[in-house]
């Protein structure tokens, strides 16, 4: 991989891993179209480390603020009625089932999962629900009002995510909306239930990968990750203001589009 592959990668990354339109998709879609090298699911757990930065930095205060409450609440019962110990523990539980099973299906997402098709398929299937969602959610609540119980059905949503194509935004989003959150709601805590499963799933193919990544050149894993650091921190404000005052519309019908143009080329022989 070269430098300029790099940093059109990590840009993608960055800006898809946060609109409801799949990273890992247009991470596999990319070097398809243009004669790339798959860069692989190590490449692409790596580099969302830089997205988890861009998290960190734009939600530090509601992270922080979260951790501890979660961490005092572990001793004292009076700290758990907080709303900051409830979006703590709406995390911590959340984040059980996408673990739990990107352990059980870690082959089939490295090499069974990264498939064009299956791609176009979850494009349009979870463009499909996020409809559904926009349809029958209330949107009358607020961050304040999350749970537990919430963080796990979202949790569950999220486990979704392994599959290219889905979006971790749009699974979670959609769940949450389901729930009846609000849009801009539904996006930040989106964004939060996303730190612990990205970054421990960066690490791990950090550690598990480190010599295939070395191998194929240090240097361009580290640019994508800033790029994608960079693209992912513009994504982040860009959605939140955004669904104030809009729906999901937009990228309900840019995910059938690139949906159906994938079908398109595949059995065009253009893509495999």
């Amino acid at each position: 991989m070269d430098l300029i592959q790099a940093i059109v990668l990590g840009l993608v990354q960055g800006l898809t891993e946060f609109l409801p339109i799949s990273s890992s998709g247009h991470l596999l879609l990319l070097p398809a179209l243009f004669g790339w090298e798959d860069p692989g699911a190590g490449f692409t757990a790596v580099i969302q480390l830089g997205t988890v930065l861009a998290v960190l930095i734009y939600f530090w205060k509601d992270l922080v603020a979260a951790v501890s409450a979660w961490w005092r609440s572990l001793y004292d019962k009076e700290a758990h009625k907080t709303k900051e110990a409830r979006l703590g523990w709406a995390v911590f539980v959340g984040t059980f089932p996408v673990v739990i099973a990107g352990l059980l299906l870690e082959d089939q997402i490295d090499t069974a999962f990264r498939s064009s098709l299956l791609v176009a398929g979850m494009l349009i299937g979870v463009a499909l629900v996020m409809w559904l969602a926009e349809l029958v959610g209330k949107r009358n609540r607020d961050l304040e009002s999350v749970s537990t119980k919430d963080g796990l059905i979202v949790g569950l949503w999220q486990a979704l995510s392994l599959v290219p194509g889905a979006s971790r935004s749009g699974s979670t989003i959609a769940g949450a909306l389901f729930l009846g959150m609000d849009r801009a709601t539904a996006a930040r805590f989106s964004f939060l239930l996303s730190v612990p499963s990205v970054l421990g799933s960066g690490l791990y193919k950090l550690v598990k990968d480190r010599s295939e990544l070395v191998e194929g050149g240090a240097m361009p894993t580290i640019v994508a990750a800033i790029m994608a650091f960079v693209s992912g921190y513009a994504a982040i404000a860009f959605l939140i203001g955004f669904l104030q005052r809009h729906s999901t519309a937009v990228f309900i019908v840019y995910r059938i589009a690139l949906g159906c143009v994938i079908i398109a080329l595949v059995a065009s022989g253009i893509m495999k």
